[in-house]
């Protein structure tokens, strides 16, 4: 039998990885985004399919854009 497990402490739970991309790219841009993670879905013909279908496949590509989205939450910011 499993147990159910408690996502409470993870600030990502329940946010897709499509959610947080079209988020960072309203709030940062492509060209922003591919400064900060170097990538070349985010730097050459950046589209939101083509992120998803590298960081699906990329663990440490999207661990980095996963921690971008945290850290621009946080903040509170545009642009941080």
């Amino acid at each position: 039998m499993t147990t159910p497990h408690d996502h409470s402490s993870n600030p990502l739970h329940g946010i897709t990885l499509e959610h947080m991309l079209n988020d960072l790219v309203e709030q940062l841009g492509w060209e922003r985004m591919g400064r900060r993670v170097r990538i070349a879905c985010f730097t050459s013909e950046p589209s939101i399919g083509s992120s998803l279908k590298f960081l699906r496949r990329t663990p440490w590509a999207r661990a980095k854009v996963e921690a971008m989205y945290l850290e621009m939450k946080r903040s509170g910011k545009p642009g941080a």
